[in-house]
Parts: structure tokens; sequence; C-alpha cells
């Protein structure tokens, strides 16, 4: 499996209908970064007056360095719901890792991260804030200076990070893995040892991943087919204990199934802080 040609983390994370005062734009990365770098995303944004917005996000098992407000930060899986509250005109882009991929440039556990972050600056040093200086201008140049910024400090290749990559890649696209027992029997793994690398490399285990894959999904099907009903949505995702599927997504969530269908078709904020 060549993992520059396979996505690794999912298209949706943003909660309920989503907001028409915000642009997301994801862009993919230079093929020589494709093994590391899963996408570059700009999300701009332009309100009248002193109106503000928000967005509430699911977020995704992945490391992404941000630049919002002129700061450079490296951000870690935030494994709760995450609301981003905007006005006036403004924009923040980010490059978002894949799954492990970003261990290799931090050298040691990314589960420190996880729900937490740092400046740039703390990693990188001057040049990190010189780089967050300097990034303006269109999307385009935006990725270049970033792409250059990461070759210029690219790890070792390490062939854990590739292991987590296809471990990851199964938990998003096929759906008879329900259970860590399905990946510790494909892929041969102890269960100790699987957690420990998941620990190491990803920052949450490889359950939370399986888990929020399939409600990021489930929260997608249920925002844009509101009249299905949500027990053939949680079967099809390979929940069979629909208790159990109720309990995940109103923890993730906030909501039950039954309230966020219902806030999504008459646009409501479909979220509860």
């Amino acid at each position: 499996m060549d993992l520059r040609d396979v996505a690794t983390t999912s298209e949706y994370g943003v909660v309920g209908v989503r907001d028409v005062d915000f642009t997301l734009d994801r862009f993919a990365p230079a093929a020589d970064l494709a093994h590391l770098v899963e996408r570059h995303w700009l999300v701009s944004w332009e309100l009248p007056g002193d109106r503000t917005a928000s967005v509430t996000l699911l977020g995704h098992p992945c490391i992404n360095v941000v630049l919002d407000g002129g700061t450079l930060s490296v951000a870690g899986i935030g494994t709760g719901r995450f609301t981003y509250v905007y006005r006036g005109v403004g924009w923040v882009f980010g490059t978002k890792f894949r799954p492990g991929a970003f261990q290799p440039f931090l050298a040691s556990s990314v589960a420190g991260l996880t729900d937490s972050g740092m400046l740039a600056e703390q990693l990188w040093g001057p040049p990190a804030v010189a780089l967050a200086a300097s990034m303006t201008g269109p999307a385009e140049e935006l990725i270049t200076q970033v792409e250059d910024f990461l070759r210029a400090r690219l790890p070792e290749p390490d062939p854990q990070v590739e292991l987590v990559g296809r471990i990851v890649a199964d938990l998003l696209h096929d759906r008879t893995i329900t259970r860590v027992d399905d990946v510790v029997s494909r892929f041969g793994i102890p269960p100790r040892r699987l957690q420990r690398l998941f620990s190491r490399y990803v920052g949450v285990s490889p359950k939370w991943v399986l888990r929020r894959y399939r409600l990021h999904e489930a929260a997608a099907r249920l925002a844009e087919e509101h009249d299905k009903p949500w027990a053939e949505v949680a079967a099809e995702l390979g929940y069979f204990d629909q208790s159990h599927f109720i309990r995940d997504f109103t923890a993730a969530i906030g909501m039950t199934p039954v309230a966020y269908a219902r806030a999504c078709r008459r646009q409501e904020a479909a979220v509860s802080t």
C-alpha cells in the first residue's frame, strides 16, 4: 500500500450543517511530502459589522501546524468538541499531518500534545517565528512556505510511521473492522504493543480512532440525510448495538442522534456545549 494515494483521515468533522459564514478549502500536499502530510487547509470568513459566528468541530487523530492571528502553533489531538468563534474578516491556515506522521519531527511521544499543544517556536526555535511573520498572500504561497520549511527539517524515515498509517487507513475505510481485536488479528500485533504504538505515534488509542471515524461519518450522514433512520446509519457503520451507538454519539456530540438530526433539519445549532 502506497499511503501517498490513500486517505488516512476523514473528510468530516464539522458538527451540524456547514455554516455559510465561512469557507473551508483543502489542498493536497506536494508528492514528496504526501507520506507525512494529509492535506493543507484554509478557513476564511468575512462577517459584516461586529457580528460573530462560530463553528464546532469533532477533531481528527492528527497533529496540525496552524497559523492563526500571526501565531504558528502545533495543535495536538482534541478528544472533545472544539468551538472556534470568529468575527470580522480573517483566516486560519493549517497543515494536517497523517496520524502518526508528526512524531518523528517531535522525536518524543505525541501523547503529551493530546488536548494540548505548543508554540512552533518551542519545537523549531526562531525560524518558526520568522516563518509565521512571512506567511502572507494566497494559499499557494502559504503552502510553498510551509512545505519548504518542513523539507529543511525532514526526519529520518521511520517504518513505524508507515505501519501506523496502514492501520489507520484500514480503520477509516474497512467496515469489517469493528473492534481493536480485528486490528490485532489482521496485523499480528499484540494488544499491548498496539496500544503503546498508538500512544507514542498518534496520541490516542486505536479504539478512539475507530470510534471517532465512525462518529464523523454518522454525524455527516444525519446532517445530510435528515430523514434516514439513525439505527440504519448506525448499522451501516458497524454499530450492531444501538445503545452503544447512542451512548457514543451523545458523548461526542452532546445530543442524541434523534435530536441532532432534528436540529440539522431545522438548521439550528446542532451542538450542546
